[in-house]
């Protein structure tokens, strides 16, 4: 079982950014790889900080978290958002945290750090968005979806950048009232990458990439919910340079509108309609629900307004707390026309005594009737 973020980084909820980047920043030294050579506990725990950083400093994705746990970007989706970053990509993305903790260098050789230097350049994020129905929704489901995506043409080369001799820098001396100072700078012929183009072949761009299509295969986890965003690691644009990392793939859940269920978080409502006869004598009816037709039963004398709930008719909870329910609202039709002899029968029980309303205590009202649905 994946550890929490929060625990990983020893903070609680509440805190704020400025906290949870020094939390991470404490960790991060500790495990750090230049510190603990050869510790391989060391070093994932130094990926499993790096996790819970990249998901924690987000406000969207730690929202997400905060609402669904690791659900919300599990299922295929490389864990927590980082779960398969190797080193480089944690020195990519957070290395300017360290600040000097490591001399402002490079990282043990894994890439570039708080003082610049060679880094690897990752390609930009694809978004895509997948229909889900309410069934899909209940059981979990493998989408394959064809996917555009830039990737290296086939016979492209790189060689070292000549305007940074591959260091991925260029420094620069200027004179201020202090002096001569001497700054770094992401070398813009190659995007301190170390890298250009050496051999462009037919029909790539200018940095050596064509378009591709790929059919990619998303395993997306029951209980998902419209609007949640999942990732499948580096199934976005790959970048140029032999050392690139590929994007990833974010894809956005829409949840289609069922023809008689309506979704409310893990319940689901369904509206039955029934005449008076059914209302007076009581019987069985079927009804949809998310695995398929169930049989429900109906009391002599049902009030319209009543509520039926089925418990673990529902759909499934994403944090793995069992399934919702379904709750069946029963509505006795009025039929809107009558035929004479059907008339005579109503006017003939308006003075029945069986007939006139005479609810209970246990008849409960419709306030109530809410109150106790949301409780």
């Amino acid at each position: 079982m994946k550890k929490d973020y929060y625990e990983i980084l020893g903070i609680d909820k509440g805190a704020d950014a400025a906290a949870i980047k020094k939390a991470y920043r404490k960790k991060a030294i500790e495990f750090h790889p230049d510190k603990n050579p050869g510790d391989k506990e060391a070093e994932e725990k130094f990926k499993e900080a790096a996790e819970a950083y990249e998901i924690l400093s987000d406000a969207d994705k730690k929202a997400r978290y905060d609402q669904y746990g690791h659900q919300a970007f599990e299922g295929g989706f490389g864990g927590g958002g980082g779960g398969h970053m190797n080193m480089d990509d944690i020195f990519s993305q957070f290395g300017d945290i360290f600040g000097s903790a490591f001399g402002g260098g490079g990282f043990g050789g894994f890439g570039g750090g708080g003082g610049g230097g060679q880094r690897r350049v990752k390609g930009t994020s694809l978004r895509i968005k997948v229909k889900l129905t309410l069934e899909d929704i209940a059981n979990g489901v493998e989408k394959k979806i064809k996917v555009k995506r830039k990737v290296q043409a086939e016979g492209v080369t790189y060689k070292t950048c000549p305007t940074c001799n591959g260091t991925g820098q260029v420094m620069r001396v200027a004179n201020t009232v202090f002096g001569r100072m001497q700054t770094a700078s992401p070398c813009t012929s190659c995007q301190g990458s170390g890298q250009t183009m050496d051999h462009k072949p037919a029909g790539a761009d200018h940095e050596g990439m064509v378009v591709s299509d790929e059919t990619v295969s998303i395993k997306i986890p029951a209980g998902v919910a419209d609007g949640m965003q999942l990732k499948v690691s580096g199934k976005g644009n790959e970048a140029p340079g032999k050392n690139s990392i590929a994007g990833d793939l974010l894809v956005v859940i829409e949840e289609l509108e069922h023809d008689t269920l309506q979704r409310e978080g893990d319940n689901l409502h369904y509206d039955l309609y029934i005449s008076f006869a059914e209302a007076a004598l009581g019987g069985n009816k079927e009804i949809d629900s998310v695995t398929g037709r169930v049989r429900i039963k109906l009391d002599e004398g049902i009030q319209s307004g009543k509520i039926l709930r089925l418990k673990g008719k529902g759909l499934p909870s994403i944090n793995s707390y069992g399934n919702g329910d379904l709750l069946v609202h029963i509505n006795v039709w009025t039929p809107k026309k009558l035929n004479k002899e059907q008339k005579e029968f109503f006017e003939k029980m308006l003075e029945d005594e069986n007939f006139k309303p005479t609810p209970s205590k246990n008849d409960k009202s419709f306030f109530e009737k809410v109150r106790e649905m949301f409780s």
